[in-house]
């Protein structure tokens, strides 16, 4: 193996991190703030460099399957919270390691 392949295994950035901090941190923001688009757009930018790492090392089929993964965490995270009543924080807890790791073993795992 050579260096710069060395290099780039051991500096290779978990993408199921970026779908945690959007999902979790826009939530929390959005809560925190009271300004749901402040929220909204670090979602955004969360899932936006995630689907660059998967574009990058999966290829478009897994980034665009994955995306819809994002969006749908994010759907129901509203759905349990607001339609079912589940507390906002317990919904947003469950969707984000549901969807983190689903995206760990798609696109992270070596």
């Amino acid at each position: 193996m050579s260096t710069s392949t060395l290099a780039r295994v051991q500096t290779r950035f978990p993408s199921a991190v970026l779908v945690a901090v959007g999902l979790a941190a826009g939530f929390g923001i959005a809560q925190g703030t009271g300004i749901r688009a402040l929220g909204g757009a670090v979602f955004a930018l969360g899932g936006l460099a995630a689907a660059r790492l998967w574009v990058v090392r999966r290829g478009w089929a897994v980034a665009l399957g994955l995306g819809g993964l994002y969006l749908a965490a994010f759907v129901l995270a509203h759905v349990l919270s607001l339609g079912v009543g589940m507390a906002a924080w317990l919904a947003v807890s469950l969707v984000t390691i549901a969807a983190a790791g689903v995206t760990f073993a798609v696109a992270d795992r070596p």
